[in-house]
C-alpha cells in the first residue's frame, strides 16, 4: 500500500430529480443519494464502505465507475480526470477498473456458457487474441478462482450461488485490473460461502496487487478484509479511519451503534456487551434533517446539531469524523468503560 493514491474522490455528489404528485400539479424534489463524499485509495489497499441499506453505498461505487454519472465532484484515476474522459477513452480505461455485483446469478447472462461469460471482456478489449489464447486465459482465470476447467461449457443455472460469484470474479479478473469495486458481493450467499469468497478476494489481492472498494452492511466481514473503513449515512461520510482504530475507538455515535450490533463469537462476552439501539427509521433522502443528518436518531443531539452541518475533521492521523461533539463523547465513553471495569 505504498505510493501515491491510484484513486482520489473529491466532493462527489449524485443527485436525482424525483417527480412527486403526478405530472400535472406535481413537485420536483432532489434526492441526494451521495452528497459530497471524499476519499482516496492506495495501490493494494481495501477501503470498506459501510452503512445501513439506503445510505448510498452502491450508488457511490457505481458513480466512481461512471456507471451512474455524478452530479458534481471530481474522480482522479491514476492522476487523470476520470469524469472528463470521452466514451472512447472511458471504454479503454474500463479494462483497469472492474466491478463484482451483489446478485451472482442475476449478473450473468443465462444464455451464455460460463466460458463465454468470462471471455467477453477479452473479446471486447483484446480483439486480436486467437481462440486458443482466449481459451487459455479463460482456463487460467477459472483455475485462479477455484473453478474446474470441465465447467467451461456449462450454464449459470447449473451452478450454486457461490460458484456463480466465482464466475463473476473470474470475469472481473481476466483483464488484470488495478481496481475492483465489490458491490456487496457476499450478501446473497450462505455464511460458510461468504468466508470462502472473501478469502478468495484477499488471495487475489495479494497475488495481483489489487485495490478494492468493498461495499457491505456486514461489519464483521468488512473488518476482516479492509485496511480502512468509510462509514456512510444518507450519502454523507460520518467517519473514516484505519480498520483497527475504527473498531477499537469509534468516535461518531452512528459508528458506535453499528459496531455494537456486530455479534461476538464468545457467548459470555456477547451477553455482557452493551448494545446501542438506534431509535426511529432512516430519514428520507428526499427530505433529510437540517444540520447534522444523523441528529434525529442521535442520543447526544443538541441545538447546534439542528442548525449547523458538522464538517469532516481530523481526530488524529488518518482518522476523520463528522460530529460537533466527538471529543465530549469520547470522554463519556472512556468514563463508562472505567466504571464497568471497576464494577
Amino acid at each position: 500500500m505504498n505510493g501515491d493514491p491510484i484513486l482520489q474522490v473529491e466532493n462527489l455528489a449524485v443527485h436525482f430529480q424525483i417527480q412527486t404528485g403526478g405530472i400535472v400539479g406535481g413537485q420536483r424534489l432532489v434526492l441526494r443519494a451521495v452528497d459530497g463524499v471524499s476519499f482516496s485509495l492506495s495501490p493494494g489497499e481495501t477501503l470498506g464502505i459501510v452503512g445501513e441499506s439506503g445510505c448510498g453505498k452502491s450508488t457511490l461505487g457505481r458513480a466512481v465507475l461512471r456507471l451512474i454519472e455524478p452530479t458534481a465532484g471530481r474522480v482522479a484515476w491514476l492522476g487523470q480526470d476520470f469524469l472528463s474522459l470521452d466514451q472512447n477513452q472511458l471504454r479503454a480505461e474500463r479494462r483497469n477498473i472492474q466491478i463484482i455485483f451483489q446478485d451472482p446469478l442475476a449478473s450473468l447472462n443465462p444464455r451464455m456458457t460460463i466460458g463465454a461469460i468470462i471471455a467477453e471482456p477479452l473479446i471486447t478489449h483484446e480483439p486480436r487474441l486467437s481462440r486458443a489464447e482466449i481459451q487459455a486465459r479463460v482456463e487460467d482465470a477459472m483455475d485462479q478462482t477455484g473453478l474446474l476447467p470441465s465447467m467451461i461449457n456449462r450454464y449459470p443455472h447449473e451452478f450454486s450461488g457461490g460458484q456463480c460469484q466465482r464466475v463473476g470474479i473470474a470475469r472481473a479478473m481476466i483483464l488484470r485490473p488495478q481496481l475492483i469495486v465489490c458491490d456487496e458481493p457476499v450478501s446473497a450467499l450462505d455464511v460458510s460461502i461468504q468466508g470462502q469468497i472473501v478469502n478468495l478476494l484477499m488471495k487475489l489481492q495479494a497475488d495481483f496487487s489489487l485495490s478494492l472498494l468493498f461495499i457491505s452492511h456486514d461489519l464483521s466481514i468488512v473488518r476482516h478484509i479492509s485496511h480502512r473503513i468509510l462509514v456512510l449515512y444518507l450519502g454523507k461520510v460520518m467517519e473514516i479511519a484505519n480498520r483497527d482504530r475504527l473498531y477499537q475507538a469509534p468516535r461518531h455515535p452512528y459508528t458506535q451503534a453499528l459496531i455494537s450490533a456486530v455479534p461476538i463469537p464468545d457467548p459470555v462476552l456477547e451477553r455482557q456487551k452493551k448494545r446501542i439501539v438506534l431509535e426511529g427509521d432512516l430519514p428520507s433522502p428526499l427530505d433529510p434533517p437540517s444540520g447534522c443528518i444523523f441528529r434525529t436518531r442521535c442520543r447526544y443531539a443538541q441545538d447546534r446539531c439542528v442548525a449547523e452541518v458538522p464538517a469532516l475533521g481530523p481526530v488524529d492521523d488518518g482518522h476523520e469524523v463528522a460530529c460537533h461533539f466527538w471529543r465530549d463523547l469520547s470522554a463519556k465513553t472512556q468514563q463508562g468503560d472505567n466504571q464497568d471495569q471497576s464494577t
